[in-house]
């Protein structure tokens, strides 16, 4: 696994000089989107105490961009997408990065549009991809500071559950399947800033899922993975890598994670199992077997060598991804049967700085981990019943009046 730029939660990882150093600060905000009531709470993540709690439309998934500046609440049942400014901001001089932190704030206006599911952060671009339209609208984090722009458009041909995801100048778009377009999409297709294919489509059967790592893009089919690279003036190139014949030929990955620091891919395969996924490595797939049910999984930016998964026996499983196997576990939560339909509220995985946190919807409840001992550190009480999750934040250098 190759070692690339680390980022620190959605925020960057850039300390200043000198642990401990007049004027260092460090700083981190969860997130919290509530399974039920349309809402979202921004908390302190040290201290525990709620900050903001910001109206929403209906319930949404938030997810965080690159630099951790902005939270997007995606809020499918309503039709809308908004954004909020974290509050958490770096200026990175190099050597050390200056931290400023203010208000968490809602920023002005919406990305509208019908079924907005899939978000995808990229290079300083966001791309919202609607899935009753088989439409993409794509902004510029750089013009977020005020408001949500107006975004740019991508049209596929039909309206489908498929994906964008911003590649500079161009941008890889999901093609819709022929026979039957509420199915999975059969394959992607670059296209240019005015929306022209450029190339020819390339097949990926039952397309789900799509993470970055490093210098490297990956998107999940029924076949294996597809690996998109380059896309810095020039359209970017992608190839096939086939699941190997030692994994279960009647699983898939239909969700995966990007490695910080480490270029690597973690993905679901199987109900009980995760994938380790080293693209330049001869053997690529590592199969790791889980005690009972996958409920959600997530990777370490600031211990690079550690992922972690949430099983439905209530247990947080710290992953070694060197070694390729569980190293620790604890107990958290009372059992999450993964029966029932596939959006009942279930924990949800965050890091933040050096606590790994799990939300608990049915207690109302958000509980601490130390990454250090890997034991539960405390439990943060939270009203209605949190769900989705975000951490942003990290270490800098703070000055008067910046």
């Amino acid at each position: 696994m190759r070692p690339h730029a680390l980022l620190c939660g959605a925020g960057l990882a850039l300390a200043a000089t000198g642990a401990g150093e007049a004027g260092e600060r460090e700083a981190w905000r969860l997130f919290v989107a509530d399974h039920t009531a349309p809402v979202l709470h921004v908390l302190d993540a040290e201290k525990g105490e709620t900050l903001e709690t910001f109206p929403l439309a209906a319930p949404a998934r938030n997810y965080a961009t690159e630099n951790g500046r902005t939270v997007f609440a995606v809020q499918r049942d309503a039709n809308t997408v908004t954004g909020f400014s974290t509050g958490i901001h770096f200026d990175d001089h190099g050597d050390h990065a200056d931290i400023e932190v203010t208000a968490p704030k809602a920023l002005a206006g919406s990305v509208d549009g019908e079924r907005p599911v899939h978000f995808v952060a990229h290079h300083g671009d966001v791309a919202l991809f609607f899935d009753g339209e088989g439409v993409a609208r794509l902004v510029s984090e750089k013009v977020l500071e005020d408001g949500m722009p107006a975004p740019r458009e991508l049209k596929t041909s039909a309206p489908h559950h498929g994906v964008a995801i911003p590649y500079g100048a161009h941008a890889i778009l999901t093609v819709p399947n022929r026979t039957d377009p509420s199915e999975l999409p059969e394959g992607v297709v670059v296209v240019d800033a005015a929306g022209q294919m450029v190339g020819e489509p390339v097949s990926c059967p039952g397309l789900h899922g799509e993470a970055t790592s490093g210098n490297i893009t990956a998107i999940a089919c029924k076949t294996g993975l597809l690996l998109v690279t380059g896309g810095r003036g020039a359209a970017p190139t992608i190839r096939h890598l086939a699941y190997t014949a030692d994994l279960p030929s009647d699983a898939k990955v239909s969700t995966l994670v990007g490695g910080k620091a480490l270029q690597y891919f973690l993905g679901n395969f199987g109900p009980s199992s995760v994938v380790l996924i080293d693209p330049e490595d001869e053997q690529a797939f590592r199969l790791i077997d889980l005690p009972t049910r996958r409920v959600d999984f997530a990777v370490d930016p600031v211990r690079p060598k550690f992922a972690y998964v949430f099983t439905e026996d209530g247990k947080l499983n710290r992953v070694n991804v060197l070694a390729g196997k569980i190293d620790r576990s604890v107990a958290l939560t009372e059992p999450y049967s993964m029966d029932g339909h596939w959006s009942d509220p279930r924990p949800r995985i965050a890091v933040a700085g050096d606590e790994i946190m799990v939300t608990d919807p049915l207690k109302g409840s958000i509980h601490a981990v130390s990454a250090d001992t890997f034991e539960k550190a405390r439990t943060i009480a939270i009203e209605g019943m949190p769900y989705n999750i975000v951490a942003v934040g990290g270490a800098g250098e703070a000055h008067e009046n910046h």
